[in-house]
C-alpha cells in the first residue's frame, strides 16, 4: 500500500462520522451486540484496542455487522498489524509513529492512523508521506488550541484528536479545520457494555454522530 492510497482510505474512514469509537472489549461475546448499536446509531467506523486478550475475536465477530468498519487500535509491533489484519480490521491505528510500524502497514496494506503530537512528529510523517494522523493524547497535549496551533505551519495535515476527548469538549475540536474526526469512548461506557445496555449505547452514538463538523 502506498502513502496515498493510505490517505485516500484513511480519511474515507474520517469522513463516516464525527466520531470514532475507540473500544476496549472484555467480552468478545458482547462484541456483536456492541457494533450494531454503534452502528445503528450513526457511528461505523470502529477502533477495537488490543489492549485485552478479547480483542482480537472481538474484531472477528465485529467484522461480520453489516455497515460497520472494524479497525484495530494500540497497534505497536509488525506482530500487532499482522493479527489485527488475519482478524479483519481494515483499519490500523497507533499511539506514535515508527518507521517499523508504519513500513508494517504498507507492506500488510492496512490504513494506519499514526499518531503525532508534536511539530517534529507530524513532519515525520509528512516525511514518509501521511497527511492524515491521530493527534494523541489530546487533552494532556493542550487541547484543541494546539491542534490548532500545528495547523498554521502544518495545514497540509488532518487529525482524529483522541485521548480526554468527551462530548464536552469534542465541538472545539470538531470545529478546526486540521480535524476530520475525533475518537472517544464515551459512547461506550464500560458499564453499560457489560450490562448489555445496546439501546442505550445506541442513544449515545446517535448524539455523538449528530455532532457538527
Amino acid at each position: 500500500m502506498t502513502p496515498a492510497e493510505m490517505n485516500a482510505a484513511n480519511e474515507a474512514v474520517m469522513r463516516l462520522a464525527p466520531v470514532i469509537p475507540v473500544l476496549v472489549i472484555e467480552d468478545a461475546a458482547q462484541a456483536q451486540g456492541l457494533a450494531r448499536a454503534l452502528v445503528a446509531g450513526g457511528l461505523p467506523a470502529l477502533e477495537v484496542t488490543l489492549r485485552t486478550p478479547a480483542a482480537l475475536d472481538a474484531i472477528r465477530a465485529m467484522t461480520e455487522v453489516p455497515g460497520g468498519r472494524v479497525g484495530a487500535g494500540t497497534l505497536l509491533t509488525r506482530a500487532d498489524v499482522k493479527a489485527a489484519k488475519a482478524a479483519g480490521a481494515t483499519f490500523g491505528v497507533s499511539p506514535g509513529a515508527t518507521p517499523a510500524i508504519i513500513e508494517a502497514c504498507e507492506d500488510e496494506g492496512l490504513p494506519l492512523l499514526a499518531g503525532a503530537v508534536t511539530a517534529s512528529e507530524v513532519m515525520t510523517l509528512l516525511e514518509h508521506g501521511l497527511t492524515t494522523g491521530k493527534f494523541f493524547p489530546a487533552e494532556a497535549a493542550g487541547g484543541a488550541a494546539a491542534l490548532k496551533g500545528l495547523g498554521a505551519p502544518l495545514p497540509q495535515m488532518r487529525f482524529c484528536p483522541t485521548g480526554g476527548v468527551s462530548l464536552k469538549n469534542a465541538r472545539d475540536y470538531l470545529s478546526l479545520a486540521n480535524v476530520l474526526c475525533v475518537g472517544g469512548s464515551w459512547v461506550a461506557p464500560a458499564a453499560m457494555v457489560r450490562a448489555g445496555d445496546w439501546a442505550g449505547i445506541e442513544t449515545l452514538a446517535r448524539e455523538a454522530a449528530a455532532l457538527p463538523r
